[in-house]
């Protein structure tokens, strides 16, 4: 059967997608949101987790929507004029797929290794946080109320699939997690060094906004330790000082 782009802005589908793509209260009403490119669609895929709908562009009706209408036959599929469709993508030169699919609402009550996400506010940075906490084994994120949106398509294309590899809890009340939990969190001057915690056990670390830091009603509860560096540098990119801390406990337990 044949497929017809749609090519109106007044579409209601398209209405649908657009607002999955741009708009945060959008996703959270749906509880789907949009990702990009057949790599994220592979990882939702291997997490287990079945899209509501393919969407392609026009151009891409030969190639990438064979495939993928030939691999999912039982999903919606939806053609956008190639305008209409790089509207919706988070990228420059759009792949020609998204998918829309469900938002996981997982907790991991048993986690050994957590992240505290505290006002991340650029959703690139916080997707790349993400991508760096799944690839040291972090088995759940739990994102302050004014973190950027985990589930925005600028933050899902940062973290590359990592998304579908942690339990990740939005709008999450950090001083009640750090009251239950050992959570250790970066300070200028502290007395102790990273290289001397022990790490081995349950740990959580806590990762401030990209100005202003952690709060001070977490920093209360966090235990305090500087990241060793050069006299001449006063601080790190958010990103950086999480992968040196994620993977100073991938050390010490390997």
């Amino acid at each position: 059967m044949s497929l017809i782009p749609l090519t109106s802005r007044g579409n209601a589908t398209y209405q649908v997608l657009r607002g999955l793509s741009e708009d945060r209260r959008a996703r959270r009403q749906a509880g789907s949101t949009l990702i990009d490119g057949e790599h994220l669609l592979e990882s939702a895929l291997a997490a287990g987790i079945t899209p509501r709908r393919l969407v392609f562009s026009e151009r891409a009706l030969a190639g990438a929507a064979a495939v993928w209408r030939e691999r999912l036959p039982e999903i919606t599929t939806v053609v956008l004029a190639d305008s209409l469709f790089a509207s919706l993508s988070p990228v420059e030169s759009p792949t020609g797929l998204l998918a829309e699919i469900p938002i996981p609402r997982v907790v991991n009550e048993n986690a050994r290794f957590v992240v505290l996400l505290e006002d991340i506010q650029d959703p690139g940075n916080l997707g790349a946080l993400l991508r760096t906490a799944a690839a040291a084994g972090v088995e759940q994120a739990y994102l302050s109320t004014a973190c950027a949106d985990a589930w925005s398509p600028k933050c899902l294309r940062g973290g590359q699939g990592a998304h579908f590899r942690l339990a990740i809890e939005e709008r999450a009340d950090l001083v009640a997690v750090a009251r239950q939990i050992p959570v250790h969190a970066a300070v200028l001057g502290a007395r102790q060094s990273l290289f001397e915690l022990d790490l081995r056990g349950v740990v959580g670390f806590a990762f401030g906004n990209e100005g202003a830091g952690l709060s001070e009603a977490l920093r209360a509860r966090a235990k305090p330790f500087t990241i060793p560096m050069s006299d001449q540098v006063e601080s790190l990119n958010v990103a950086a000082a999480a992968a040196i801390c994620l993977f100073e406990r991938v050390r010490q337990r390997s």
